[in-house]
């Protein structure tokens, strides 16, 4: 999946390291194309030190006096609030429209817009864009980070495009009989050890299945507990003197 056609827009950042951040957010999303609308000077040096490996994405930055000029060649754009109201009721989530975003990403370029540390996107500004994002949030603080911002949004995008594919579990599922002879071993180690009575093995041994069908569910999870007890085993015989008393360990 390319992303060249998503540019990332950021209108008046008061913070240097900000920018840098949001750069290090689009370095970890696949993304590179990021616009700054400038209204003061930024500590570069800061912005630097918190891009890490992803100074290139900030050196390579397209910087703009307006947020009229730095969507001027976007098809769809995107503008973050957190307020509502009038004209926001046909705001959506980013996984909302993160679909979309791809979509007609998939045929010229759009813009996420983000605004200032602040107070955001002026109404002026919002007007310029096709669509609203509201990141969910708690009623008791609804303000994000600037980086934490672009980062829901980026991520979002990523995640729906399903590049990334999860690791597979490699072992098959264990079978039937394989974790009878488990569930065997322990039932006998477990009374060797004196961790329960002989009448009430039946009962601590249900307990003790129901606990293992929640994890140990594949051949090597099996084949670990088997090796477990095993080695319990060795421990028990290894500690106990030819006389039978319980020797130190």
């Amino acid at each position: 999946m390319n992303f060249d056609n998503i540019r990332i827009v950021l209108v008046g950042p008061l913070y240097g390291g900000n920018v840098g951040s949001v750069c290090r957010a689009m370095a970890n999303m696949g993304m590179s194309d990021l616009a700054v609308v400038r209204e003061r000077e930024l500590d570069m040096e800061e912005a630097r030190k918190m891009a890490c490996h992803a100074r290139g994405i900030l050196d390579g930055r397209c910087e703009y006096d307006s947020l009229e000029a730095a969507v001027g060649r976007c098809g769809m754009v995107w503008g973050t609030s957190a307020r509502t109201g009038l004209y926001r009721q046909h705001a959506r989530t980013p996984r909302g429209w993160a679909k979309q975003i791809l979509e007609d990403s998939s045929r010229g370029r759009v813009a996420l817009v983000f605004g200032r540390e602040d107070k955001g996107l002026s109404n002026e500004e919002l007007s310029l864009c096709s669509r609203i994002i509201q990141i969910p949030t708690s009623d008791e603080y609804s303000s994000l980070n600037l980086s934490q911002a672009v980062m829901v949004c980026c991520y979002e995008v990523f995640a729906a495009s399903e590049v990334y594919e999860g690791p597979e579990e490699k072992s098959p599922l264990a079978e039937s009989e394989l974790k009878e002879r488990m569930f065997a071993m322990w039932r006998e180690h477990l009374l060797r050890i004196g961790f329960m009575e002989s009448d009430k093995a039946g009962h601590m041994m249900q307990g003790f299945r129901r606990i293992m069908g929640r994890g140990a569910v594949t051949e090597d999870d099996v084949r670990i507990m088997m090796g477990m007890v095993r080695q319990s085993e060795w421990a028990v015989d290894n500690l106990v003197d030819k006389d039978g008393r319980a020797g130190e360990a």
